[in-house]
């Protein structure tokens, strides 16, 4: 790989980085955010949190829409820079967003606007990073390239989870609410002038359709999700599975360690940070393991030993609430969702046809994690309210990864033929025309 190229995908992985960083960042300072903006922590002021949240996911279909046609026409690392342009404006406008005391609702408009922006820049990064990485790989590599999607998204909570913990262990309670929890967002603003120029240094790499081929790419588009829509259907099946799964473990562990165990947000934060340092080397491993024996195997057999271990860890877990076991709980999961993250990103970016493939990828991508990834914390708020459980959010998981399974297990039992045919003439398949 040449310096310049190795820069791109450099640039590609950071960027992921940052724009979950700004996402994750959102959901681990819920417990602060709710009294910041609602005058309160109480389960209300958490549930109105989350629903602003959830507002971030109803622009991604639209953002994924946008930005993906924009990849297909100028190459997904355009399309990335421009995503993280909108990115900053929303960062910006979170960390100089006035609270609940200083300007009632207003303070709550102005970071729903920033979320609607953050949905919209974020809904083509899964994407377009994922086939940029892919493109840039070389033969027989790209499960192993692809992971490094996944890695991005990891180093988003171990820098989430970082700051966290250094926030709370340097700051009281009433400081981190009085201005501390600003503090990410701009911190997140800080360093994306850095990425921005890595990430330009790559827009030219990616192969770039050519102007005839451009015509019509917005029928195109409806006319090839109409004919995949049975691989669609399989997609939505495991990227529900997937992003609600995430969203609950890795996003919503922080408010619910804290306001259902009662733990110290330090120590959560801390954990948050290791469990994902712990998940890095087996999403490495699953890609090089996915290039081996297949990514559809290795994606199954990982869903299937996740959907045995959460409601055990779980009920583990909520036994005897203490930092030791959600150590020791957080790890188990990262062992089992770095393997099935691994596989995750080439899987679904190579289940449908080239030519409008971003396109198409991130709008199923996008509609799914809206309905499902979007709806997932608010259900399980109410869901904790409304049964006094403590075990509800592990049950809610736990049918989120059997949605995950199945849809894995539909895509395993199915060889998509044009990937067939290009392995049987040995060459890659492309990710644009």
């Amino acid at each position: 790989m040449t310096s310049r190229r190795g820069r791109a995908v450099i640039g590609s992985i950071a960027g992921n980085a940052l724009e979950w960083y700004d996402f994750m960042v959102f959901s681990y300072l819920v417990p602060v955010i709710s009294a910041v903006f609602f005058g309160g922590a109480g389960q209300r002021a958490v549930l109105f949190t989350t629903l602003l949240f959830g507002l971030g996911f109803v622009t991604r279909p639209l953002g994924g829409v946008v930005l993906g046609l924009f990849a297909d026409r100028h190459g997904p690392g355009s399309a990335m820079v421009l995503g993280m342009s909108v990115m900053a404006v929303s960062m910006l406008l979170i960390a100089c967003a006035p609270g609940w005391h200083s300007a009632g609702l207003a303070g709550a408009g102005i970071v729903v606007v920033a979320r609607l922006l953050q949905g919209f820049s974020a809904g083509a990064e899964f994407a377009t990073s994922t086939s940029f990485l892919i493109e840039e790989a070389p033969p027989g590599r790209r499960g192993f390239y692809g992971s490094w999607q996944m890695v991005g998204q990891a180093a988003a909570q171990i820098l989430g989870g970082g700051v966290g913990f250094l926030l709370a262990a340097a700051l009281s309670p009433e400081r981190l609410v009085a201005w501390g929890w600003r503090l990410p967002f701009a911190f997140g603003l800080v360093i994306l002038p850095a990425i921005l120029v890595l990430r330009r240094s790559g827009r030219e790499t990616a192969p770039r359709p050519a102007r005839d081929t451009l015509r019509g790419s917005t029928a195109r588009f409806l006319r090839d999700l109409g004919r995949q829509k049975g691989r669609a259907l399989s997609v939505a099946g495991l990227v529900g599975g997937t992003s609600a799964t995430l969203y609950i473990l890795y996003g919503y562990n922080i408010t619910f360690a804290t306001h259902t165990l009662h733990l110290p947000i330090r120590m959560v934060f801390f954990i948050t940070m290791a469990a994902a340092i712990v998940m890095v080397p087996f999403i490495l491993l699953a890609g090089g393991l996915g290039d081996r024996f297949g990514g559809r195997r290795v994606l199954l057999a990982s869903l299937v030993g996740l959907l045995v271990a959460i409601v055990p860890l779980s009920a583990f877990l909520v036994a005897g609430p203490s930092v030791a076991r959600l150590l020791i709980v957080q790890g188990g999961l990262a062992v089992f969702s770095g393997l099935f993250l691994g596989s995750y990103s080439t899987v679904v970016a190579e289940v449908f046809e080239p030519g409008s493939r971003t396109t198409v990828l991130a709008t199923v991508h996008n509609m799914t994690v809206m309905l499902v990834g979007g709806t997932s914390q608010p259900i399980v708020t109410w869901l904790l309210a409304a049964t006094g459980s403590a075990m509800a959010s592990g049950l809610y998981v736990a049918m989120a990864v059997l949605g995950a399974t199945l849809g894995a297990g539909w895509l395993a039992a199915e060889r998509r033929p044009a990937r067939r045919m290009a392995l049987a003439r040995a060459e890659p398949v492309p990710m644009h025309v």
